[in-house]
C-alpha cells in the first residue's frame, strides 16, 4: 500500500494566475463599460476572506489530514497512481462536491460555512476568493471518505479537490456570456454560475456543480440562465457589512441565538442547526421553498419555467 505520496500544492501554484485574471477583468470592465462591477470595500472583503480561508487551512488542515490518514489505514484496497485512477479520483471528487455544495445550501449547520460565499452583491473574480474559515467545523470531510476506503490516496484526493477549486475561479465573472451549447451542456460555467449565485426565487437553490454541471442535470437542481431574467447577486437578507469577522461568523451566532431560545423542544432546537436555511418553529421565516411558492402564488404564470419546475 502506498503510505507516502505528494503531489504539488496546486492552489499555491495558481496565486499568480488568480491575480493576473483579476486584473485583466478589472481592465476589461474598464475598458469596455461592462461585463461586471467592482465595488473596492467588496473586493477587499473577498481578498481578506480568502486570506482568512488559506490561514485557517494551515491552522486546522491536519484534522481532516489525520482522518483522511486513519481511514487509508483501514482500507485493504489501493487503486495506484495512474494516470486513469488520478482522472477517475477527479471525476468522483466534483461528485462529491455536488453533494457537498448542495449539502451546504439545505442543512443550515453546513450553511453557516459557506454562506459567506455568496454574501457578495456583487459577481466578480474577487467573489471566488470569498471562502470559508470554518470549514473543519461542518465535519463535511466524512462525504470524502468513501473515495479513501475505494483506494484513492488521500494525497490523491486533496490534490483532485485542488484542481477542482482552481476550475471554479474563472466562472465567477460576467465578462464571459453563454459559450458554446456542448460546452454549456457538460462542464459549469460563468452563466450556470451566475445563477447559483443568485437571489431571485427561480435561481435558488440550483446550479451546484463543482466541474461538470451533468451532475445538476441528472439529479433535477439545473436552472439555466435566462435573458429574460437578470441574476440579482447576494443572500435573500443582504448583511449590509463588509466586517470580514461579521462575514465569517455571522450565521453560526444566529444558530446559537436560535438554538438557545427559551420554550423550545429539543427537536426544534435541533432544526434550527440541520434544517434547510430559514426554517422556523412558528413559521415566521421562510426556506427557499416557501419563497418559491409565494413567488408563484402572485406571479402563477410562472409555474412549470425553469426554478419552478418540480424537484425530485
Amino acid at each position: 500500500m502506498t503510505d507516502m505520496l505528494t503531489y504539488p500544492e496546486v492552489t499555491h501554484w495558481a496565486v499568480p494566475f488568480f491575480i493576473a485574471a483579476i486584473l485583466a477583468e478589472l481592465l476589461w470592465i474598464v475598458i469596455k463599460g461592462r461585463g461586471g462591477r467592482y465595488e473596492t470595500r467588496d473586493a477587499l472583503t473577498s481578498l481578506l476572506m480568502g486570506a482568512g480561508n488559506v490561514t485557517s487551512t494551515i491552522l486546522l488542515g491536519f484534522v481532516a489530514y489525520s482522518f483522511f490518514m486513519a481511514l487509508w489505514a483501514i482500507t485493504p484496497l489501493d487503486l495506484g497512481t495512474s494516470t486513469w485512477v488520478v482522472a477517475l479520483c477527479f471525476v468522483l471528487d466534483d461528485l462529491r462536491y455536488y453533494w457537498v455544495h448542495r449539502f451546504g445550501h439545505r442543512i443550515r449547520w453546513v450553511w453557516a460555512s459557506h454562506v459567506n460565499h455568496h454574501s457578495s452583491q456583487h459577481y466578480n473574480l474577487t467573489t471566488a476568493l470569498r471562502q470559508t474559515w470554518t470549514g473543519t467545523f461542518t465535519f463535511m470531510m466524512i462525504v470524502r471518505a468513501p473515495l479513501i476506503l475505494l483506494g484513492f490516496h488521500p494525497a490523491m484526493v486533496l490534490f483532485c479537490g485542488g484542481l477542482n477549486l482552481i476550475y471554479q475561479f474563472w466562472i465567477h465573472t460576467e465578462a464571459i456570456g453563454k459559450l458554446p451549447r456542448w460546452f454549456e451542456a457538460v462542464m459549469n460555467t460563468p452563466s450556470h454560475h451566475r445563477v447559483h449565485h443568485g437571489r431571485n426565487p427561480r435561481y435558488l437553490d440550483a446550479n451546484y456543480a463543482g466541474v461538470f454541471i451533468v451532475w445538476d442535470r441528472m439529479f433535477g437542481t439545473f436552472v439555466p440562465e435566462l435573458d429574460s431574467e437578470k441574476v440579482d447577486y447576494g443572500l435573500v437578507h443582504n448583511l449590509g457589512t463588509f466586517n470580514p469577522i461579521r462575514v465569517a461568523f455571522h450565521e453560526w451566532i444566529g444558530i446559537f441565538r436560535d438554538i438557545t431560545r427559551p420554550d423550545l423542544t429539543w427537536r426544534e432546537r435541533l432544526m434550527y442547526a440541520l434544517a434547510p436555511p430559514g426554517w422556523s418553529h412558528d413559521g415566521s421565516r421562510d426556506t427557499s421553498e416557501r419563497i418559491k411558492r409565494k413567488h408563484l402564488a402572485q406571479h402563477p404564470e410562472d409555474s412549470g419555467t425553469p426554478g419552478f419546475d418540480p424537484r425530485p
